[in-house]
């Protein structure tokens, strides 16, 4: 399978006071098409930090990181909005929800960016609700719905533009066991369905999900 991204000795410090702290230390790694990839180690080995770089968030301090013939790295942000939009779809610990909006209204919400009509945009997003198992629940508010349920909501906002790729940062962070576990099986099935998924996790239970285990330690892979 092609490699969707090239990472080459990716890196990423900060300044933190008098002290540089080095959040990636020099990392390489292919992001190859079809792969479901748990990106593991301890706080502050760097995990959020390449979820980020990769994911157009964050430049890094050094490296490249190359999609279609293409560094993302010197994107100005145009370029970088249109690589998110198109490439990335976002799952986060937190679920990032707009709170006034209902859980159809929150889906919808990035195909704005596109022009596409309002009709449409509910149309889709009211298909991916009911295909992650909240058809019922399209008109409730993020209040309305336990963790479990907007996490679910996130996971259908991070596909209603169809992306290639999905990164998740801690999807099951902040879900108690069972919770986890229903997301965990719905990432499981957006890879058979041909997604490629790249997780930053804690969890050792996502492992059994992965094709691939990519292990941080100190900015730096120890292992994959």
């Amino acid at each position: 399978m092609p490699s969707l991204l090239e990472i080459r000795d990716l890196r990423k410090s900060y300044q933190m006071g008098r002290e540089t702290v080095h959040a990636l230390a020099g990392v390489d790694l292919d992001i190859v098409a079809g792969r479901f990839y748990a990106v593991m180690g301890p706080s502050g080995s760097g995990k959020s930090s390449l979820l980020y770089l990769v994911g157009g968030l964050d430049r890094p301090t050094g490296g490249r990181i190359v999609w279609d013939g293409r560094g993302i790295e010197a994107m100005d942000e145009n370029a970088l909005a249109l690589y998110r939009r198109r490439t990335i779809g976002f799952i986060f610990q937190s679920f990032n929800l707009i709170p006034s909006l209902t859980a159809l209204d929150n889906v919808a919400y990035p195909l704005r960016f596109d022009g596409v009509p309002r009709r449409e945009r509910q149309a889709r997003a009211y298909e991916l609700l009911t295909q992650v198992g909240l058809g019922d629940r399209v008109l409730h508010r993020p209040t309305e719905l336990s963790g479990g349920q907007q996490q679910r909501v996130a996971v259908a906002r991070a596909l209603i533009n169809n992306p290639p790729i999905i990164l998740a940062d801690e999807p099951t962070g902040n879900l108690d066991t069972a919770s986890g576990n229903s997301i965990m099986e719905l990432l499981a099935q957006l890879h058979a369905s041909g997604r490629t998924i790249l997780v930053v996790t804690h969890d050792p239970r996502m492992e059994q999900f992965a094709t691939q285990t990519v292990r941080l330690l100190d900015g730096k892979i120890v292992g994959t």
